[in-house]
Parts: structure tokens; sequence; C-alpha cells
């Protein structure tokens, strides 16, 4: 459904009228095109302290396709601007952070970008810890000013060679509804990468693929090089025909549900050597107050939501169908981390997902080579948002830093980021496609 106060924001008379009255003013958000895949102009490198990462960070960033500056003047408005603070280890050194930022925040372009880069908190200096803490607050804060469609985040960072992957994605537009974003990387030796094509040799399964979200989420992983399985429940077998055939992967109609779930799934892909990529993104809701929810209403959402995660992630797993330099993608919810009204069931389910991801991660990628992260999307515009209410629908839209619902190509951009090899750094992850919304984000 069409945002329609979106478009009238960006009248002239929608213009004056919100500025008159104090409502939000939405940006049209410029997403990732073939047409224009790069954000449109300057990067600005600023670094705070003497760090120790700044050869390897300027390769990388002149590698994303932007004219990289080290200052700028009023005439000047940055596509993007990332500060390289990994050197903070005290509070007073804080203040290098907002001599950084504070004289160029304005000149941002619109639909820009800032990216901070920390380091991990130290657990022997909580000096070092308290100052690289307060990046988190600050970041987060800065998202929900900048307006214009311009974006914040923090990477924390151990080596700049692994964090390539994710730098690429905060700095162009696959990220246009990710904001307020804290996202640890850990030590990965770099993977050779087409970043044209990140995921070219890999075979992908995604759940729930019929339509809304999984359909997006497998359209992008076939544009980026991968063959996508899609699996959904049999009912909808003409719909996931549909979507196999137009981008040239595979249906697999399956009840996830099902015990052997895995086992079949494992056939499935046998023929393609195993499985890299697995996307969890299946999902239902049956929503009532708690009060109202008969255990009809709360056992199936538990069901396809979770246990089925639960359960088909450990199946691939000990057989091994899932590769070494795999990948699984859970899909969360904000419902999960703030909760909502209606949604007992479905906000228990999306916070187990959490959970999952938090324990299985670090053994996962020890035992298997295989990385564990989630997603979690706020509002994002599909059949069963333009369902709600009006003005529930209208809440949600507006009650983030971007103050538009999202897209399901948002999450979609997100997952395929996470899932490409030369993200391996990126593990245990909970990313919020959510526009940093303002409740629980």
């Amino acid at each position: 459904m069409a945002d329609r106060y979106l478009n009238f924001t960006g009248t002239a008379p929608g213009r004056f009228l919100t500025r008159r009255l104090g409502l939000p003013q939405p940006a049209p958000l410029r997403r990732w095109s073939a047409e224009h895949p790069l954000l449109e102009g300057e990067l600005l490198h600023l670094t705070a302290g003497e760090s120790t990462h700044t050869p390897a960070l300027t390769e990388i960033l002149a590698r994303t396709g932007m004219k990289e500056i080290t200052a700028t003047d009023a005439a000047r408005r940055p596509a993007a601007v990332v500060l390289d603070a990994t050197a903070l280890s005290d509070t007073p050194g804080l203040a290098q952070v907002h001599a950084s930022l504070h004289p160029v925040v304005r000149q941002v372009a619109d639909n820009g970008r800032i990216v901070v880069i920390g380091a991990p908190l130290s657990p022997s200096d909580h000096h070092q810890a308290a100052a690289q803490q307060a990046l988190e607050g600050f970041v987060r804060s800065l998202g929900k000013e900048l307006g214009k469609g311009r974006t914040a985040a923090l990477t924390r960072i151990r080596s700049a060679s692994a964090a390539e992957s994710t730098l690429r994605f905060l700095l162009s537009p696959r990220s246009a509804y990710v904001s307020g974003q804290v996202i640890e990387i850990g030590d990965a030796e770099p993977a050779a990468c087409d970043w044209d094509r990140p995921l070219a040799g890999r075979t992908a399964l995604v759940t729930g693929a019929a339509r809304g979200i999984g359909e997006a989420v497998a359209e992008v992983l076939a544009r980026d090089g991968a063959h996508v399985l899609v699996l959904d429940v049999p009912s909808a077998q003409a719909e996931l025909v549909r979507v196999a055939d137009r981008i040239g992967g595979t249906a697999l109609p399956l009840d996830i549900t099902k015990d052997d779930a895995g086992e079949r799934i494992a056939a499935a892909v046998s023929a393609e050597g195993g499985l890299d990529v697995l996307i969890h993104n299946a999902g239902i809701t049956r929503d009532r107050k708690l009060a109202n929810m008969a255990a009809d209403r709360w056992d199936p959402v538990l069901d396809v939501n979770l246990t089925s995660v639960l359960r088909t992630t450990d199946s691939l797993l000990s057989s091994g169908t899932l590769k070494r330099g795999g990948s699984v993608v859970a899909t969360a919810s904000i419902a999960g981390i703030a909760g909502n009204v209606g949604q007992t069931n479905y906000a228990a389910s999306k916070a187990g997902i959490i959970g999952l991801v938090r324990s299985l991660a670090p053994r996962a990628l020890a035992e298997y080579g295989v990385t564990v992260n989630a997603v979690a999307p706020g509002f994002i515009e599909t059949k069963m948002t333009a369902a709600v209410p009006l003005l529930i629908r209208e809440a949600g839209r507006r009650m983030n830093s971007l103050a538009q619902g999202g897209l399901p190509v948002d999450v979609a951009e997100t997952t395929a980021w996470l899932c490409a090899a030369a993200s391996g750094g990126v593990n245990g992850q909970v990313i919020r496609v959510c526009g940093q919304s303002l409740l629980g984000a």
C-alpha cells in the first residue's frame, strides 16, 4: 500500500504544513538499483587519535567506489563520513569524537551515512570499555537526529580486513533502512569475493519464500549469484513455483514443522553438494491478548516461528548438510525485543530466535565453521501490514528515525550481506532492520 503521507510531505504544501505543525518529515530513501548501485558523492575519512587501522581502512574505503577525502569545507557535502575511533581508550578522548563530527554533521548529503568504527570493549580496562561503550549511546542518539534519510551505525572491529563486507554494506544504498545499529566484527580471514555477485557459487534455502519478505530475500540472493531453493507450505505451491521460475531457482513445497523436514531438505540439496546458506524466514501470527488466547493460537506460532527453526538447524548442522563457511540467518522481530500488545505468542517466538542466535553462534562457528545471525524487521510494508487498521499502521510507519515503513527488499539486502562468505567475521549478531525504531532499538 502506498505511503500517502510520505508522498504528501514531498510536495511544497506538504513540506510547509508539516513544518508548521511539527509533524514528521520523512525523506524518500535511495535504495540499491542496477543503475545506481553506490552512494553518489565523496567519502570523508576522519580519525580520532592514533589508529593502527588507518592504512588498511584507507585501502578498503578506496574500494567502495567513492572518492575519499580527509577534510571538508562548507561547499562540500560528503555522501558518507567514516570516523575511526578504535584508538579511543579513555573518556577525555571522547572530545575528539565531538570535535571530528560536530563541524561536518550538517554537511552530510541527504540519504548519507555516518559510520563510527570502534574497538571491542576491554575486559581488563574499564576506562577503555567506558569510552568505547559511550560510542554506542552517541551513535544511537545521532541516528535519531540526522533526518533526511541519513543513517548512523557503529562497528566494533578487531581487524580492518574482516570488516570490508560490512563497511561496503553500510556505505551503500543497500543499508537504507538500517540505522542506529551496533555491529561486532570478529577476526576472520578475508574471503575472496566478486563484489558484484558476492554469493556466486553458493546454494541457499529460503523458507516462507512464496511471498512477502521471503520472496524478496530469494530474489536478492539470486541477484547476488546464489542458486536458491525456495520453500513454503504445499498449499502455496503455485506461488512458490512462480517465484522459483522467476529467479531461476528450485521450488520445494514442504511443511517446515514436520519432524522430517531437515532430512527432506538434505535430500533436496544433495545434488548441489550441500547447503551454504540457510534462511529461516517462515513465520505466522495469531494475535490476541493473552487473556483471550487459546492454545490453538499459541502452539502454531511457537511451532512455526521457533521450534521448526531449532529442529531443522540442528538437523542440517549435525548431518553436515550445512557446509563449512556457510551461514544461518533467522528472522527475529522488533516485537521480540520490545514486545507488542496482543502478540505474547509471536514476541516469545521471536525473542527465542535471539536466544538461539546468541547461544548457537559461537558453538556453530567452532564446531561446524558456520556463522549464525538474525535480522529483526520493524514495520515493513507487506500485505500483512496493509491490513492493519489505519491509525496503527501510521504509528508503525512514523515511530522510527526515518519516519516511514521499510520494504521487504530492506530485509533482503541485510540478509544477503550476512550470508556472504566475505561476512564471516559477523557472527552472533541481531541486526534490526527497522529504520531505528523508537521502541526497543
